[in-house]
């Protein structure tokens, strides 16, 4: 059996994405290697498809004991012999587990670091009894004291090559500069390692970094939005996660706090909920989330700046696992900076504390930059991008980019006529005309002091590092101190012969984060099996996700499967799971596409193609979707010929048409007869525009979705 036949059977997938396969056959051959891959990447897959190749068992390193419950619990879904070692297990059960290795009846046991030297090294004797194939080092920068998250447990590990010399080590993370990454290899010993670096860019997630100003209100402007969705909200403190959860629940949000100071039972209580989707929001230090796999988290709000690029890389890869569009949000300020600088500073260690130091700069560069925060994100981790990704707060607003010559104008002959001596602080105070003391007499009777006193010192701030990041100023911090100085290209601006164009300063989160997924699938049909999906969730003591996950809800919701051949095309169903659930879930989309008369789409399902950088190319967002329907009715096509040429149902292109009505661009007596308007309306009156299912069940059965979210948009419009 080959490596794709073992993932077919087992995990419900086709074909490998990026260096998996490579990794995999690497493994196989008994060779070492250190495998860096995103979070949501498929790292898992890269030890767990050897171990279900080779003779022995896998041993599996894992920080957390609630991570190892998640894998070990969708492994078992999947039809894997498996389990784990921990503190939690009753002694009759770890005994269990432990005659289990003695029988060769596992194919993967996952245990803690501090689990192998136990009892002065007596389990690392007992696995040498044993036959272990294969030994894989999860979240493997904890090793490092270079790494955004040293654990001094994980120093135990430096005993696995001198104790297992010939045995295979895979070691894997999500993030990790050179200096770390040379760290783990040296702690592990590992052996002429190969190093796999897969692109660490994350097309479905969209970076966004906004001032933190009023910052409370946009988090609850952008949950609003998004009321269904399960996300994580960092804080620095204990204290910001408690207050801000409680700030949460008493605006109506399924929220909790978690921080290292809860005792280790209600840690895992959260943790279960949230999983579980019993709440809706985490909001948590970053002693939460290493290695969490719960795959529909929706977007990561960081309230505090993070430490490093690294953390925060870490920390945003938790959102999207199952790579539908998912939000990475950062409220900054430079006070958070100040204070992360007293925290970076390691008592008798000025190396470290220069590293730690040189990575916070890093962030703020991050964080300031007025330019494609994907491209600088990857850049950081040495891999190069485009210009523009069209998924960040900077490449949305680019498109309303303004005329800012003037501006840019007034900035470059400051610099230049006060010498290029000077720090942006001081150009700054001196465009405003501020009273301070380092502004000298002979520099207030220059031409341009104080001709931008109509622009606020912070909006200047923004637009002297946009003038910067554009190439028209550079810093110069030869004399020690980082001094503006003029570029190449600035006398053409000053001269008149080229022009400048800015970023407005306008807040974009609540415009920009409300769209939807560009997915086209049958959302109400998505709904039924979520509902499903979670009965069956609570019945066998699961999270939900382990079911199956959002991403295949979504397929089965947009490809429609009518018969157990064609769910097996769908991802995510191997063998076990078509057995288990295939029935369960084509009885509800048989049931949804006779009300709906809708027919099988399996066939315009595509294989998936492997990952790759895309230098900002992106699907058609939704909206483009409504504007093709559009376009084609306009031209004079009926619903019926949209639907048919778009391979759509007539619903389907009802909704994308019903959009347009309050723009006044269609008007509902061309989607739906006055007759049947006004029947529709009164059941609207009865039961209000809430929940569309309420709607249909109080109309005849003859009305259709798509007249009934017609007349929504309609009287929704009417009524504002």
């Amino acid at each position: 059996m080959q490596p794709v036949d073992v993932l077919k059977k087992y995990f419900g997938y086709t074909s490998f994405r990026g260096e998996q396969e490579a990794i995999i056959q690497h493994t196989l051959a008994g060779k070492d290697s250190l495998v860096l891959m995103p979070t949501g990447g498929g790292k898992s897959v890269c030890f767990q498809i050897p171990a279900l190749m080779m003779s022995g068992v896998t041993v599996v390193i894992s920080p957390l004991i609630a991570l190892m419950k998640d894998q070990v619990d969708g492994l078992k879904e999947n039809g894997v012999s498996v389990a784990f070692l921990n503190s939690s297990m009753l002694e009759s059960e770890k005994r269990e587990v432990v005659n289990q290795l003695r029988r060769n009846e596992l194919k993967l046991v996952y245990l803690a670091p501090e689990r192998l030297m136990s009892n002065t090294k007596s389990f690392l004797d007992f696995l040498k009894e044993i036959n272990v194939s294969l030994f894989a080092i999860d979240e493997a920068h904890c090793i490092s004291q270079w790494g955004h998250d040293f654990r001094p447990d994980y120093l135990m590990l430096t005993e696995l090559k001198k104790n297992f010399p010939e045995t295979p080590v895979i070691a894997l993370t999500a993030s990790a500069d050179e200096i770390t990454r040379k760290d783990i290899a040296d702690k592990l010993e590992l052996h002429e390692p190969k190093l796999f670096i897969s692109s660490f860019n994350r097309p479905n997630i969209f970076y966004f970094v906004e001032r933190k100003k009023n910052s409370f209100d946009s988090i609850i402007n952008y949950l609003h939005e998004h009321k269904d969705d399960s996300g994580i909200i960092y804080a620095l403190s204990r204290n910001s996660c408690e207050s801000l959860a409680s700030k949460l629940r008493d605006e109506g949000f399924s929220a909790k706090h978690y921080h290292a100071g809860l005792e280790p039972k209600e840690r895992s209580q959260v943790q279960d909920e949230f999983v579980r989707d019993e709440i809706r929001i985490i909001v948590a230090t970053i002693a939460f989330g290493l290695g969490i796999d719960k795959s529909n988290v929706r977007f990561v709000i960081h309230y505090d700046v993070p430490k490093n690029i690294e953390g925060y890389y870490q920390e945003t890869g938790r959102a999207g696992r199952d790579g539908l569009r998912s939000d990475a949000i950062l409220f900054y300020s430079y006070g958070d900076i100040i204070k992360l600088k007293k925290f970076a500073e390691v008592e008798n260690n000025e190396q470290q504390t220069d590293v730690m130091l040189r990575k916070l700069d890093e962030m703020r560069k991050f964080c300031e930059t007025n330019a494609c925060r994907r491209k600088m994100l990857l850049n950081y981790f040495n891999e190069s991008f485009g210009t523009h990704c069209e998924s960040c707060d900077y490449c949305l607003s680019s498109a309303q980019k303004f005329d800012a010559t003037i501006i840019a104008q007034k900035a470059l002959s400051a610099v230049a006529r006060t010498g290029e001596k000077y720090g942006i602080k001081f150009i700054v105070d001196f465009l405003r005309g501020a009273e301070n003391e380092k502004i000298k007499e002979h520099h207030r009777q220059l031409k341009t002091f104080g001709v931008g006193k109509d622009i606020s010192a912070r909006d200047w701030m923004t637009y002297m590092r946009e003038l910067i990041g554009q190439d028209f100023l550079h810093l110069d911090s030869s004399s020690g101190y980082p001094v503006v100085k003029l570029a190449a290209q600035s006398q053409r601006v000053l001269r008149g012969e080229e022009k400048v164009f800015l970023t407005p300063l306008v807040p974009q989160l609540s415009k920009e984060l409300t769209g939807e997924a560009p997915v086209e699938y049958e959302k109400e049909l998505f709904d039924r099996m979520r509902i499903e999906r979670l009965r069956l969730a609570r019945e066998m003591d699961l999270p939900p996700y382990v079911i199956l996950s959002d991403a295949t809800l979504i397929e089965l919701a947009t490809f429609l499967p009518l018969t157990k051949e064609e769910i097996r095309k769908i991802s995510g169903f191997g063998d076990l799971k078509t057995e288990r659930y295939g029935e369960t879930f084509l009885t509800i989309i048989k049931n949804y596409a006779g009300e709906k008369n809708l027919s099988s789409r399996i066939q315009q399902k595509k294989p998936k193609r492997d990952r790759k950088t895309t230098n900002g190319e992106q699907r058609p967002s939704k909206v483009d979707t409504r504007k093709i329907s559009f376009d084609l009715y306009k031209s004079g096509k009926s619903i019926a010929d949209v639907a048919e040429q778009r391979q759509l149902s007539a619903d389907t292109i009802m909704g994308h048409l019903a959009t347009f009505i309050p723009a006044g661009e269609i008007t509902i007596e061309e989607l739906v007869p006055e007759g049947r308007v006004k029947t529709i309306v009164e059941a609207i009156q009865k039961v209000g525009t809430q929940w569309i299912g309420e709607i249909k069940r109080a109309l005849p059965e003859d009305f259709r979705y798509g007249e009934i979210n017609a007349v929504i948009a309609q009287y929704e419009s009417v009524k504002q």
